[in-house]
């Protein structure tokens, strides 16, 4: 299941549970809505990773924390370590190559 976060705590906590992608998004965005339904996909299809959604509108202190300047802004996390980075639109083949460790 998709989680949306707009606190750090509970990013950290879901962090620490293994790997995650986390979507930093914002509602009015043209490529956010486009990666959406790609996110919504993996999820139905039983993803290997936990998909995280954060609106940067809403949580901007944890859009500032990791640097974000570009949406969609796609970040791949396992143990709660940052493996990998993708900037804009990805399509579901990017995204399962983006979150390999």
């Amino acid at each position: 299941m998709i989680k949306h976060v707009e606190s750090k705590e509970e990013l950290n906590e879901i962090l620490k549970s293994g790997d995650v992608l986390v979507d930093f998004f914002a509602t009015w965005c043209g490529p956010c809505r486009m990666v959406a339904p790609v996110l919504e996909e993996l999820d139905r299809e039983g993803a290997p990773f936990q998909i995280v959604k954060i609106d940067t509108d809403e949580a901007t202190e944890l859009a500032m924390e990791y640097g974000i300047q570009s949406i969609p802004t796609l970040l791949f996390f396992s143990e709660g370590k940052l493996i990998n980075k993708r900037l804009g639109f990805a399509r579901k083949d990017q995204i399962l190559e983006l979150c390999k460790k």
